[in-house]
């Protein structure tokens, strides 16, 4: 599985209105509407949220890092002979 880290951390805190807290609101719900369109899931931990895909092409096309160990992503290489 494909992850990053969510850490939210003052989605609005260079907003200087109301209105522009709302609009920044807005932006975000429809990124994530269309994340969860393509098939991204949220996976909730004890103290983190990750953003999560099963397809390395989808999450690659989204410009996402995968921040699983080295080990972990080695196992996921697809050897074709």
């Amino acid at each position: 599985m494909y992850y990053f880290t969510w850490k939210e951390k003052g989605l609005t805190s260079d907003c200087q209105s109301l209105e522009a807290m709302a609009s920044r609101f807005e932006e975000s719900a429809k990124l994530m509407r269309k994340m969860a369109d393509e098939g991204f899931k949220l996976k909730r931990g004890s103290t983190e949220q990750l953003i999560t895909h099963d397809d390395p092409l989808i999450f690659q096309r989204w410009g996402f890092v995968n921040e699983q160990s080295p080990y972990q992503q080695l196992q996921l290489i697809d050897i074709k002979n």
